[in-house]
């Protein structure tokens, strides 16, 4: 990555042990999430690195990532075209969904944070393609949606789950109601 790194978050999971860092950074074509996610999810330990690029439209091209999930070496390559995705070069269609959303941390909802820029009262519908661990890598849609309470927060909701989301102007989530807190440094 040789960009413009435009702000650094750390995270600790409330719900349970856990710990997340991510930098956005901005490159020429688009902009990159990387980060490092030390977390207990789908009944079993996980330290994974990730790294999601998108376009300059904040709509994700690609991910990867790589770790221990369960005491074993780990590695997933998500791509997307405009036929869907890709999960390890298996394809998994999911056409519709411009996001991806990884269950390992809470950095992924600045993409659609970004990309759709709800104002005050408006509330967006998405799917994503939601990428979770468990069962050797899994990549499914996720109904979600985004309501904008106020500038900097947003309340969040997917089937069975919602939370308010407090944003910062970077995009980044620095309270993730229940299960993350955090900070964010836009001068890293």
């Amino acid at each position: 990555m040789n960009g413009t790194v435009l702000a650094e978050a750390r995270w600790r999971r409330l719900d349970g042990p856990g710990e997340d860092k991510c930098r956005l950074v901005e490159e020429p074509d688009g902009f990159i999430l990387s980060g490092h996610a030390r977390v207990g999810v789908g009944g079993a330990e996980a330290a994974l690195d990730y790294i999601v690029r998108c376009d300059a439209d904040w709509r994700t091209t690609s991910a990867d990532i790589a770790g221990l999930y369960h005491e074993e070496e780990v590695a997933w390559r998500i791509l997307r075209d405009d036929g869907g995705w890709t999960l390890n070069d298996e394809p998994c269609g999911l056409a519709d969904c411009i996001d991806i959303d990884l269950a390992i941390t809470p950095a992924t909802n600045l993409l659609p944070i970004r990309r759709l820029s709800i104002s005050e009262g408006r509330r967006a519908e998405l799917s994503a393609a939601w990428f979770r661990p468990e069962e050797g890598g899994r990549l499914e849609p996720l109904e979600q949606s985004y309501a904008c309470l106020s500038n900097d927060r947003i309340r969040y909701a997917s089937p069975g789950f919602q939370a308010v989301l407090h944003v910062h102007p970077s995009g980044f989530v620095t309270q993730y109601e229940g299960m993350w807190e955090g900070e964010v440094d836009d001068q890293p």
